[in-house]
């Protein structure tokens, strides 16, 4: 098995007859292959049983003429509800805080997402977290550098509130002084 630079997973015919020689009952319809229509040929030549394979196509089969755009096109891409979407995701946070210091630590991280264009992101978080809550999902504590950030914290990414701890969003977020 192969795996190009966006992770779209393929493998040869070989590596396929491999598989289904040791597993005739293998559902290729999730496999792609380099050369489908060579296997799909052998198939129908020999009378097989076998489903005919689908043909793996780079990304820049799929209208893509570069790794950046193919990139910029998935980030513009987020699959929640139209009601996520629109959510003012910043009020929302300044609606959670209780007291100046948690109105001035999300208003200062909130900029910060801004800057570096993340709310896309913090509004799927915010689904993300919902849903689980709503299907009774348990999830860890927090982990890594994502707990110094106080905003995750209020939507509920993570359990740690980092303004207890002394935590520094810069910890999360990697922003340089000059780009402040």
């Amino acid at each position: 098995m192969k795996y190009d630079l966006v992770g779209n997973a393929y493998c040869t015919e070989e590596e396929l007859a491999m598989l289904l020689y040791s597993n005739p009952e293998l559902d290729i319809s999730k496999f792609t292959l380099e050369r489908a229509q060579r296997y799909n040929e052998a198939v129908e030549v020999t009378y097989a049983k076998f489903p005919l394979a689908k043909q793996y196509e780079y990304l820049l089969g799929f209208g893509h003429d570069s790794i950046e755009k193919f990139h910029e096109e998935k980030q513009n891409n987020w699959l929640m509800p139209d009601s996520y979407k629109q959510m003012d995701i910043a009020q929302w946070v300044l609606d959670q805080c209780a007291g100046e210091a948690e109105l001035q630590r999300a208003g200062e991280e909130l900029l910060l997402y801004q800057q570096l264009e993340l709310f896309d992101m913090l509004r799927f978080c915010k689904y993300f977290v919902d849903t689980m809550r709503a299907n009774n999902v348990v999830w860890g504590l927090g982990r890594g550098s994502s707990v110094a950030s106080f905003v995750l914290f209020l939507i509920g990414v993570h359990k740690v509130n980092s303004i207890y701890y002394g935590l520094d969003i810069e910890e999360f977020l990697k922003v340089k002084q000059a780009d402040k």
